[in-house]
């Protein structure tokens, strides 16, 4: 092999090696990993304050229930269809047909075969009150453990407040309960304020008020 050729192979090689030692020095700075300042994905989670919220005050049905929507109240039956009918005369279905269950009395409905649980609420809460419904509709299994109602409830107040009224729309037999008297202020207080001064008290006359009688007596001659 003549000088030349061999110098022509040594270059070529040389080449290659430089070619690939520089495409490697080039791809670790383009896909360098650049690791995140905060480890995963940031999730928005609201803050609750020391305590937990305050809890939701009753609902006033007796101040609900007239002005409330019954035409939405129909709408969210249709999650109440599957398992029963609300026509009077309707059959049972999975669950008892519910005309007329606003004023009934709980496990009332003839030819069906109501839950232990059930029957033993209907005897400590003989009636189906807008506010009793209203409670079993928002949570079925918590309020009565053991029902055959697997209907995790209504969570959103305003749908759970329609929806007794469409109940009590289709046949209720009692009418809606009076509204929640409104709390009159507490009366003020009589004492007087920090840094007023009490009127003063009544008592004897003041010591000038005696002074003409004294005077009188050292006048008088003595005996």
């Amino acid at each position: 092999m003549s000088d030349l050729t061999f110098n022509k192979v040594a270059g070529a090689v040389l080449a290659t090696g430089l070619a690939i030692v520089g495409l490697r020095e080039a791809s670790a700075i383009v896909f360098a990993p650049h690791a995140p300042e905060t480890a995963g994905y940031a999730i928005d989670i609201p803050e609750v304050a020391a305590g937990g919220a305050p809890a939701e005050a009753p609902i006033d049905w007796g101040t609900v229930l007239p002005t409330a929507d019954v035409a939405a109240g129909q709408a969210s039956f249709a999650k109440c269809q599957s398992c029963h009918t609300i026509a009077q005369g309707g059959a049972n279905g999975t669950g008892p047909n519910l005309w007329g269950v606003v004023g009934a009395h709980p496990a009332f409905h003839a030819g069906y075969s109501y839950s232990a649980a059930m029957v033993a609420h209907g005897e400590e809460a003989p009636v189906w009150t807008h506010e009793e419904l209203g409670h079993f509709l928002e949570a079925p299994q918590r309020v009565i453990p053991g029902t055959k109602m697997t209907f995790v409830g209504l969570k959103r107040r305003e749908e759970l407040i329609n929806m007794v009224a469409y109940l009590h729309s289709m046949g209720g037999s009692i009418p809606f309960p009076a509204p929640n008297p409104v709390e009159e202020p507490a009366a003020e207080d009589a004492a007087p304020a920090e840094g007023e001064e009490a009127a003063p008290a009544e008592g004897p006359a003041e010591a000038g008020a005696e002074a003409p009688a004294a005077e009188a007596e050292a006048a008088a001659p003595a005996n």
